[in-house]
């Protein structure tokens, strides 16, 4: 089934993330973030770190968000996994959405959960048709218990699967034809991925659904040797922007002029000017965009 774009649940719509820069928002830079005199347009919060029922953590979420936009990502919820999503967690996302309403919900295109094993990380899915009509229907489900359309994520890949019958790239297109879901944009995961597989970045970006982008995501990698002695890009959240990608985000953007844009940095974590630079650096890169669809 088809969803309409995002609202929050039991109240009136709330409005859609402005086409600015944002940050992830990290407890330590609370302070700063609340005395910032011209703060970033949004900040993003991964939802699993906000599912307990009050404290610090949720006062702290309740003020960043009186001044600035909100946009909320899970980490926890193996869309793609072998079995439904977990009817608990998504009560518990649906009540942090109704407590702090945002502008929208993304999460991965990934399985982290199987038979009751919960792994660290986001792993990689065979495309083809069995896995496209469970991700999709994963996708229903999630979508109707959330009561709002949500964003997926494309993922950072180090392996693949045999056996696909279709690339990643119309894998997502088809995703969300299905589903109704929108398209989270991770420019850096598309260049890591296609760098450890050795395909075009540009090429695969060109191929993705952007008019069903609502967010984009950027960060660092890291670099580190693999074992037949070239270079695996990881996808870390530890450093700056790349300057390969900062290119791949300009193209992108004059593909679907200015759209939200997110810094993570997740690792190694800066002090709060470092990163307001970094999106700062993204909303020079917004502002060209927009004089360029105005031209």
């Amino acid at each position: 089934m088809r969803h309409r774009p995002a609202s929050p649940l039991g109240g009136a719509p709330a409005p859609g993330l402005p086409t600015q820069a944002g940050i992830g928002f990290k407890p330590q830079h609370f302070d700063a973030l609340m005395e910032d005199l011209s703060p970033p347009a949004f900040v993003e919060v991964h939802a699993e770190n906000y599912l307990g029922d009050g404290g610090l953590p949720h006062r702290q979420l309740a003020a960043v968000a009186e001044r600035v936009a909100l946009s909320v990502h899970g980490v926890g919820l193996s869309i793609g996994g072998m079995t439904a999503p977990d009817r608990d967690h998504l009560q518990r996302l649906r009540a942090l959405l109704a407590r702090h309403p945002a502008a929208q919900f993304s999460e991965h295109l990934a399985w982290s959960s199987h038979a009751g094993l919960h792994y660290p990380d986001l792993l990689p899915l065979r495309y083809d048709e069995p896995t496209l009509a469970r991700v999709s229907a994963h996708l229903a489900q999630v979508q109707d218990a959330l009561g709002r359309r949500i964003l997926l994520e494309n993922p950072s890949t180090y392996v693949e699967f045999d056996g696909g019958d279709r690339d990643e790239a119309a894998f997502i297109t088809e995703v969300v034809r299905r589903s109704g879901c929108g398209l989270l944009l991770d420019v850096n995961n598309a260049y890591v991925s296609c760098h450890n597989h050795g395909r075009d970045p540009a090429a695969y970006l060109a191929a993705l659904p952007l008019h069903a982008v609502g967010e984009i995501h950027l960060a660092g990698h890291a670099e580190v040797p693999d074992a037949d002695g070239g270079t695996l890009l990881v996808d870390d959240h530890g450093s700056a922007v790349s300057t390969p990608v900062w290119t791949l985000y300009r193209a992108v953007l004059a593909r679907t002029g200015p759209l939200p844009t997110l810094i993570e940095w997740d690792t190694d974590v800066p002090a709060y000017p470092v990163l307001r630079a970094q999106a700062a650096q993204a909303d020079a890169c917004l502002h060209a965009a927009a004089l360029e669809s105005a031209a």
